[in-house]
């Protein structure tokens, strides 16, 4: 796998797409050593459900450790630290990825109870926890999903975890965004298996997730970071902690010129999560037919950003087409490629969502 590569996996049986997504990315021959210590750091922030947009689903985890074993490789860990204010110790417990561990004999390691030492972050000096520093390899699986002070959070931000208490407070401290930048020349992520599937859409915690059915893998950190970025609406350099790894070499922001590898084609997935209210009230702007989750989820991403800029007032309920039920048909605005006959239609399986911000601001 190369470092501009994305590949993409859609679909609801999360734990078999994770292992089909590793097989065709070739990630055993990435690592190569049997012998390598593997670290897989989840995001598991604190005692919520993966359902509620803010947490990794443990499917991956119990993917990813699948697959690893049947490869032969058994030195690995799952090492995290929960946020400040909650328990590591509980919150793997909560959402079932202590469970995972079990299942497989793989040891967990609680971050919170680990010593730290204090190491150079190109000119930022940085604490970060021992057992971190022990990995050989290190397996990242984010959740793309939006923060209320970095605006999205996904690779480079799930570093944190991999650092004490009272480094964490101290980030707050320093704007966040500095310092994870930083962090990152620290900790090298060798793989990235960035959780897509229901990321909140502003909020670290969770509350308003927006189903996409997605998993997606990545080499690069800031490529990761700036996709999620635009899959949310953003474009990646307005994101400050993005911009800056960049900078700092860790990473391109460079989604145009990335090597996109989808795995399967957009298929209507029958499997629905829960809408909150914030959500169905976006959603009323849909017509949609049949749509894919991915599609549809970036639809509700954008429609988000429209609507804190107050670009959706006096807006038609039910005007923008969406879904393969529309193939072949006419009509006026439309989203995807299922949608080209329309008139007006943003072509993409799936757009981003910060095209259809772009397409909805000129055309709607």
């Amino acid at each position: 796998m190369k470092k501009n590569d994305i590949y993409i996996i859609q679909g609801t049986d999360y734990r078999q797409m994770t292992i089909d997504l590793l097989k065709s990315a070739n990630l055993a021959e990435d690592i190569k050593d049997k012998n390598k210590r593997i670290g897989i750091k989840p995001n598991i922030l604190g005692t919520v459900k993966a359902s509620e947009g803010a947490t990794t689903h443990p499917e991956l985890v119990d993917g990813v450790l699948t697959y690893l074993l049947e490869y032969g490789f058994t030195n690995l860990v799952v090492l995290e630290s929960s946020w400040v204010g909650d328990l590591t110790s509980r919150a793997v417990k909560y959402t079932g990825i202590y469970d995972i561990c079990e299942k497989h004999k793989i040891p967990f390691i609680d971050l919170q109870k680990d010593t730290s030492q204090v190491l150079d972050g190109a000119g930022m000096q940085i604490r970060v926890c021992d057992e971190a520093l022990k990995l050989d390899y290190l397996i990242n699986l984010p959740v793309v999903k939006g923060h209320c002070q970095t605006t999205v959070t996904c690779a480079l931000k799930n570093s944190k975890g991999l650092i004490p208490n009272s480094e964490k407070r101290r980030f707050h401290t320093l704007g966040l965004h500095a310092p994870i930048a930083h962090l990152n020349t620290i900790i090298h992520q060798d793989f990235i298996l960035a959780d897509n599937i229901c990321g909140d859409l502003d909020f670290e915690e969770g509350g308003n997730p927006v189903t996409m059915n997605r998993i997606l893998g990545f080499k690069d950190p800031v490529l990761c970071d700036s996709f999620a970025a635009e899959s949310m609406g953003h474009k990646p350099h307005a994101v400050e902690y993005i911009r800056l790894a960049e900078q700092l070499g860790i990473g391109s922001t460079d989604v145009a010129h990335a090597n996109i590898i989808p795995l399967n084609e957009g298929a209507y997935e029958t499997k629905k999560m829960h809408k909150t209210a914030r959500v169905s009230r976006l959603a009323a702007y849909a017509a949609p037919k049949d749509a894919c989750s991915a599609c549809y989820g970036s639809l509700i991403y954008a429609l988000s950003r429209l609507d804190k800029t107050g670009l959706l007032k006096n807006k038609e309920k039910a005007s923008i087409a969406i879904g393969q039920g529309y193939r072949k048909q006419t009509g006026s605005l439309g989203i995807g490629q299922c949608t080209q006959c329309f008139t007006k239609s943003l072509g993409g399986c799936p757009p981003k969502a910060v095209d259809i911000v772009e397409f909805l601001k000129k055309e709607w």
